[in-house]
């Protein structure tokens, strides 16, 4: 299992649109090898790690 990039809580940027957003959870995609995100302004969407970066 990779390590996951980003914790629940955590203030990140959504990429496409430059919006701060907080992460509210992540679950690892066994098939996929790699984790996704549900965020606090869109919670019915999720997001996986390239389509994310830490702030700052």
């Amino acid at each position: 299992m990779n390590q996951n990039i980003f914790t629940n809580g955590e203030i990140v940027i959504i990429r496409a649109s430059n919006e701060l957003v907080t992460i509210i959870k992540n679950h690892y995609v066994k098939n996929m090898k790699r984790y996704s995100y549900t965020v606090d302004k869109y919670p019915s969407t999720f997001y996986f790690e390239e389509e994310l970066m830490k702030r700052g």
